[in-house]
């Protein structure tokens, strides 16, 4: 098969976010799982060969022209969320995003499959957009296989005094968008305080916690100013992979707040260095972690506050149930399996007439 992947989301900013992390990963995936296959990779301004098979476009955005309208060959596309639909008043899309929106949307009826993370975006999707729903495949995403847990050595110290963490710290890594519940995040956490330990801090790693123009940005410094926290919080700002790992691995707890994910990828990253993790409990949250997350209700301050609280005071052994349950079910996840399903689907659309 030749098999053509569209590769934009990583020439662009948005391979800092959770859209470029997927194309990266599934195209190592299939070159090293179904290296028989031809890949080809072109960006939006490229033409392509006539030879193609099929096309897999991996970013899809109902408010955003990512995926042509018109198209001359079989075509996949990958869509995570439709989480601006979801919440309209969150999001709001204007002229311009609704006639975005509705060429998006067009432009879904001559596509032969749609590719999603998780049942709840499915749902989502067969709702907003009425694809067929036997066209639409649930494929879950993966830690990568660098996400593991590591052996204390000398990284430990080199990590520490490079990024100034302290001995015990909450951890959050991700995007800034309303959905993802940082300012409840943060909310909550200053009530910890009261429970002390001195150097417990929030950890907060993401590109857009450096963007200063960024509205959501600017909306955190003023809360951790008015909340008088704003030593106890560390803004990381975009980190490297190696680093990102050892930062898991020194988490006292992660935690993911959200209203409202796609799929939550950072949660089974953090299981898979086996730190304790505290997600909000949510359909899609609830599918990827399993009975291995502590939940909580993201609505709820004091909810967020007591279910971090919760792992900082586990002792000993519960807390290295904590870390085997979370290993355990990120172990059934993989880049492999993801490969795997992929390719299935590129099969099942070539061979239709």
């Amino acid at each position: 098969m030749k098999i053509a992947i569209e590769t934009t989301s990583i020439q662009s900013i948005d391979k800092y976010r959770g859209i470029g992390s997927y194309t990266k990963n599934l195209i190592s995936a299939l070159k090293k799982y179904k290296p028989e296959n031809k890949y080809l990779f072109f960006t939006r301004t490229d033409k392509l060969s006539k030879s193609v098979d099929l096309i897999h476009y991996p970013h899809f955005s109902p408010l955003f022209l990512t995926l042509p309208l018109f198209k001359k060959y079989k075509t996949v596309v990958t869509i995570h969320d439709l989480t601006p639909l979801v919440f309209p008043d969150k999001f709001p899309r204007g002229i311009k995003g609704e006639l975005k929106w509705q060429l998006q949307k067009l432009s879904l009826k001559n596509t032969s499959a749609i590719i999603t993370d998780s049942n709840n975006s499915k749902k989502d999707i067969v709702k907003f957009t009425n694809f067929p729903k036997e066209k639409i495949y649930i494929v879950s995403l993966a830690a990568g296989e660098e996400f593991k847990k590591l052996k204390i050595d000398n990284w430990k110290l080199k990590i520490t005094q490079k990024y100034q963490l302290p001995d015990i710290f909450v951890l959050y890594v991700g995007d800034l968008n309303w959905n993802k519940n940082v300012l409840g995040l943060i909310k909550a956490f200053s009530t910890i305080q009261p429970f002390n330990h001195p150097t417990i801090k929030l950890v907060l790693i993401g590109k857009a916690f450096k963007n200063k123009e960024l509205k959501e940005a600017q909306e955190i410094n003023q809360l951790t100013k008015q909340l008088g926290i704003e030593d106890s919080i560390l803004k990381l700002g975009f980190v490297p992979i190696e680093d990102l790992v050892a930062i898991y691995n020194l988490a006292s707890v992660y935690c993911q707040p959200s209203f409202y994910e796609g799929f939550g990828l950072p949660v089974l990253e953090a299981m898979a260095c086996g730190t304790p993790v505290v997600a909000a409990k949510i359909a899609v949250l609830e599918e990827v972690c399993g009975d291995a997350a502590t939940y909580i209700n993201p609505y709820s301050v004091d909810s967020i506050k007591d279910g971090v609280k919760k792992i900082l005071c586990l002792n000993d052994s519960n807390h290295l149930n904590k870390i085997r349950r979370g290993k355990k079910q990120a172990r059934k996840f993989s880049w492999k399996k993801t490969a795997k399903e992929t390719i299935r689907i590129y099969e099942k659309i070539i061979k239709r007439s």
